[in-house]
Order: C-alpha cells, then structure tokens, then sequence
C-alpha cells in the first residue's frame, strides 16, 4: 500500500458569465489529494492521511475518495472550512491558482493523528507526500514526523509543489526541501518549482545536489518538453518527450506523472528504497514513458481527471 499525504481541497473554475456575475464550477482536488485518486485509478491499494472538514465540501471529497476506492481510515475530520482554490487558465491551459485556505481542514493534522495509521503500518510501502501541506503548520510538523519515522523501511516519494500564494516566505520551501532530500527516494519536481527554488541553477546541477544528499531517482518535469531525470547509479541522465496530444488544459498533470511513477514501481516489484536504488538507466526511462504518457491523458481532459489503468496501457 502507498500512503500519501497532504491537503484536499475545491478547485474551483469560472463556468461562464450571468446577468449578475459568474457562474462557478468546483471540482475535488489538491496536490495530494489527486496524486491518491490517480494511484487507485491506476489500480495501486492507496490510503490517504490528511484532514478533511466535517461540512458539505468536505463530505463531498470524502465522497470521491470513496468512490475512487482509497483507503480513508488515517483521515480526520475536523470542524475547519475546505481550502478553495481558484482556478484560472492561460491560452495554452496552464493554470493559475488563487487559495483561499487561512485555518481550513487541510492544515489542522495533528501529531495524534497519525495514530490512525497503526492497523495500516503492516501494508505500507511506500509514503508520498508534497505541496504546501509540507509548509503549514501544524500539518508540516506532522508530516516530518511521519516521514522521519517511515523513512527508515518505506519508500519516501516528494514533490514540492511550490504554491507561493500559499506560503509566500520562499525560505520556508527551502528549508522544507532541504530538510526533505536526506529522506527521500524519488524525487519530482517541475522545472518551474526549481526555478522558483534555486533561480539560475541548472537542472543537472540540482540533480546532482540531490543525488549526493541521498536522493535514488531525480525527476524534473518540463511542461510540453517531456521530462529528464538522474539516478544514482553512476548519475547517469535519461530524457523523454511529451507524447502529443491536444491540451485541454495541465491540471493535475505533475500529480499524475507522480502517481505514474509509484505505480510503475510497484508493478515491477521495486516500490521499496532497496529495490529503486537496484533500477538501471533502461528501468528508468521506461517508468518515465509510462508516467508521460498517463499525464499526457490528464492533459487531455478538463481539471485533475487521471486516467485508469487500461487507458494508459492503451
């Protein structure tokens, strides 16, 4: 089983115009919350740990979570509101966000919390988390936790997700991924996120910083040019395109990739830090095709709407 971590929360777009302004179209989502839906699509037993509100949005996530069919035992239900996230797109559909999240559900993850994952820890393989529920407090302190406790026997997977309308102090983000790269096994990160991180430092160099600090697989996503990643055998460098297909817009593209990648893992029997750091340069850029080619079908569709298993395989 995969655990991921982190917020859900509304994506919320604008649906068209009315007499008296807008119509609104809100859609369950969040960094993580979609990396576990993509995982159950993709056929992976997944659990998710976060906080979701008690109110009608938050009913209405766990209701997806449900329906997607990931574990929800280590989730808490606090009285908080539900993060919205606005949601606006550019000519070529790539998104903006505005949140408006201040004291909502998806930060308040308790210490005490993680009890809820005691009748899982027999299952768990592999923990993912990411996004700005690795910044905000006190969810960011429950997160370490976890992480420091799991990194020991579990697989850790990481992707910043930079949301500095979220947590504007970049030093917290740094601080965060610095703290984060010892513990970690797979690392993605999109190019845009390292920009805002390291400006002006070349991706191989930021591979090879990770690398050196404990990090098996270095992933940076490139937007439409596809992906390069570096492992840690020899540092070699793989690189692979965007398969082409018609952009309805990137939503949730970086958390399908990621999704991709853990499922591949696991269906190669490798979801575990030993068995990643075994995986050649070939068995590299084979999980990067696979994981292109299911972000390319997100990319495809409206919002984070992951593909299943058979799409992909299709």
């Amino acid at each position: 089983m995969i655990v991921v971590c982190g917020e859900a929360l509304m994506d919320v777009f604008a649906a068209g115009e009315t007499a008296t302004g807008l119509m609104l179209d809100a859609r369950v989502g969040g960094s993580p919350f979609n990396v576990a839906v993509g995982l159950a699509r993709l056929a992976q037993p997944v659990a998710f740990l976060s906080a979701v509100s008690s109110g009608f949005l938050g009913d209405r996530l766990m209701a997806a979570l449900h329906a997607e069919g990931v574990n929800t035992t280590a989730v808490a239900r606090p009285s908080a509101p539900t993060t919205l996230s606005l949601v606006g797109l550019n000519a070529q559909g790539v998104p903006a966000y505005s949140f408006y999240g201040h004291g909502a559900a998806d930060r308040q993850l308790n210490l005490a919390d993680l009890a809820a994952l005691t009748p899982l820890a027999h299952q768990v393989q592999a923990v993912h988390v990411g996004s700005y529920a690795t910044v905000v407090e006190p969810m960011a302190s429950t997160l370490r936790a976890l992480v420091e406790r799991e990194s020991k026997r579990c697989l850790i997977a990481y992707d910043p997700n930079l949301r500095l309308n979220v947590e504007p102090d970049l030093q917290a983000w740094q601080h965060t991924v610095a703290w984060m790269l010892p513990r970690t096994h797979l690392l993605k990160i999109s190019d845009e996120d390292l920009g805002l991180l390291q400006p002006g430092l070349a991706l191989a160099d930021f591979a090879a910083h990770a690398l050196s600090q404990g990090v098996t697989w270095v992933i940076v996503t490139q937007g439409g040019d596809g992906a390069q990643a570096w492992c840690a055998q020899g540092h070699v460098q793989v690189q692979v395109p965007s398969p082409r297909m018609t952009v309805a817009d990137t939503v949730g593209a970086g958390d399908t990739f990621q999704a991709a990648l853990l499922t591949w893992l696991s269906e190669h029997q490798a979801l575990s830090a030993k068995a990643i750091a075994q995986l050649d340069l070939a068995a590299l850029q084979t999980a990067l095709r696979f994981a292109a080619a299911a972000a390319a079908i997100t990319c495809s569709r409206r919002g984070a709407d992951m593909p299943r298993r058979a799409e992909v395989a299709a």
